[in-house]
């Protein structure tokens, strides 16, 4: 029965994985773990450099890791099947690093948690079945619903979310989308085909 069981999108299984670990180990020593060592700083320490990447594997809670992995787990398998898993952990770690170096740049606050990653691979979506070289109707839609949606909470909602990681996300998801058109006929990546907390602390 267990030699069955296929381990089918190694980079998603594994970060969900690897997040899981993080979550479990933050609720077991009482909390103090996401933020303390994963959490991503407004400032260019050398500590906070390896935080540009790990505070995706950090959430606040459980309400907060469910919400991310359980779009992760339903699309990332799709994009890392079209793109690979080698393009997927590409995605995902540039999606990580941009967003965090631009909300360093800009922001004072400190960030937790995957949903960059997870606007990222919703606006990634609708390239997995269109042609090279033109624009999907779907991606033009879900920009203006997800993005839109961001934008107006952001602007008319005072609460502990982090608009500026989820509409970021959306658009490196975007900018992905264009760079890796074709998916693995075009870059084979293998041989298969973010919230806010109360100041001084984010998460989304």
């Amino acid at each position: 029965m267990l030699n069955k069981i296929n381990y089918n999108a190694p980079i998603t299984l594994t970060f969900t994985i690897a997040a899981t670990a993080v979550l479990v180990l933050d609720y077991i020593t009482g909390g103090g773990i996401a933020t303390n060592w994963f959490a991503l700083r407004p400032n260019f320490g050398f500590q906070n450099f390896f935080r540009m990447i790990t505070y995706v594997f950090a959430h606040m809670d459980f309400n907060h890791f469910f919400s991310n992995f359980s779009l992760i787990l339903l699309i990332g398998p799709l994009i890392e099947e079209k793109y690979g898993s080698k393009n997927l952990l590409t995605m995902m770690v540039a999606t990580a690093f941009v967003t965090a170096l631009v909300h360093i740049l800009f922001f004072n606050t400190i960030i937790i948690g995957a949903s960059g990653i997870v606007f990222m691979l919703i606006l990634l979506t609708p390239f997995t079945n269109t042609k090279s070289g033109t624009i999907p109707l779907t991606f033009i839609l879900i920009a203006l619903i997800y993005i839109g949606r961001e934008v107006f909470l952001g602007i008319t909602l005072a609460d502990n979310v982090s608009r500026f990681g989820h509409i970021f996300g959306g658009i490196m998801g975007a900018c992905s989308g264009f760079l890796f058109k074709g998916g693995n006929s075009t870059f084979n990546g293998n041989n298969s085909a973010q919230d806010n907390f109360p100041p001084p602390t984010s998460h989304f």
